[in-house]
């Protein structure tokens, strides 16, 4: 025993687990937990009593987190609407672009499409007034194309601004022409050559006295260069029709500063 007593002692102290940065793996378990249970009391007395000292601002900014975290997942009815009513507008207006490029459908007719598209552009409408009011010797016609003139370069200051605002691409990736760039139609909304030929034909059908027959074509006309902005790829259906609406109320507006035949000689006087 006296012997079996030094060796015993011996091999505790060769023991690694008896040594003092190892002594914390010899306690039991039992007791490992209570201190870890201990130590989740002691926190969540410290959590709510740290709950208890905030403010009811912090405590009621905590409770309205989750419902914000909701509210953004979870969009409301008008923004599911919106949304769809945009997929539906892009998805309908790729369809209807059948000369969008020379393999599309129609894409022969992509030629006589941009052909019909020139005829509602601003710069020939601006140069052909200007011709016209140069030969004019009359002073009610003097009067009309200097308010013509004032409408259309109205139209393109508004709808090149309402553009950069919006900054909305069209269907298909195509670039604009040359006449685009000058008329800063370069983006899809509104459409630029549906407002023109709104503000036109609504401008002639109230100044020019034409045939019932020569006013059918003249909105037939207007209708058909305004979606022929959508079968070339360029503009969404919605494009043309808030073009058409602006348009309209480009007119209006029009009306409402028209030009007296005394401040169109005036001016005609100093250019």
């Amino acid at each position: 025993m006296p012997a079996s007593q030094p060796r015993s002692r011996a091999r505790d102290r060769n023991n690694v687990l008896n040594r003092a940065e190892f002594l914390s793996l010899n306690q039991p378990l039992k007791g490992n937990q209570e201190g870890r249970s201990s130590s989740r009391k002691q926190s969540g007395q410290a959590g709510a009593a740290g709950a208890q000292n905030s403010s009811p601002k912090e405590r009621r900014q905590s409770q309205q987190l989750p419902e914000e975290d909701c509210m953004q997942l979870n969009p409301s009815f008008k923004g599911i609407a919106f949304n769809s009513l945009l997929a539906i507008d892009i998805c309908m207006s790729k369809r209807l672009g059948v000369c969008a490029n020379r393999a599309s459908s129609w894409g022969g007719a992509r030629s006589m499409i941009n052909l019909l598209g020139i005829t509602g552009h601003g710069i020939p409408w601006i140069a052909g007034t200007l011709i016209c009011l140069v030969k004019s010797s009359t002073l009610a016609g003097q009067e009309v194309l200097m308010n013509l003139l004032l409408a259309l370069l109205l139209d393109i200051m508004i709808v090149a601004g309402l553009q950069k605002l919006a900054k909305r691409k069209g269907p298909y990736d195509i670039n604009p022409g040359l006449l685009d760039y000058l008329t800063m139609d370069t983006y899809a909304f509104p459409a630029g050559h549906a407002s023109r030929v709104a503000m036109l034909s609504k401008f002639f059908l109230n100044h020019l006295v034409l045939a019932i027959p020569l006013r059918i074509l003249l909105v037939l006309w207007a209708l058909c260069v305004g979606f022929s902005r959508v079968m070339i790829g360029r503009h969404h259906i919605t494009d043309v029709l808030s073009g058409f609406v602006f348009g309209y109320l480009q007119f209006r507006l029009v009306e409402l500063i028209w030009m007296s035949s005394n401040t169109c000689q005036m001016l005609i006087s100093i250019w």
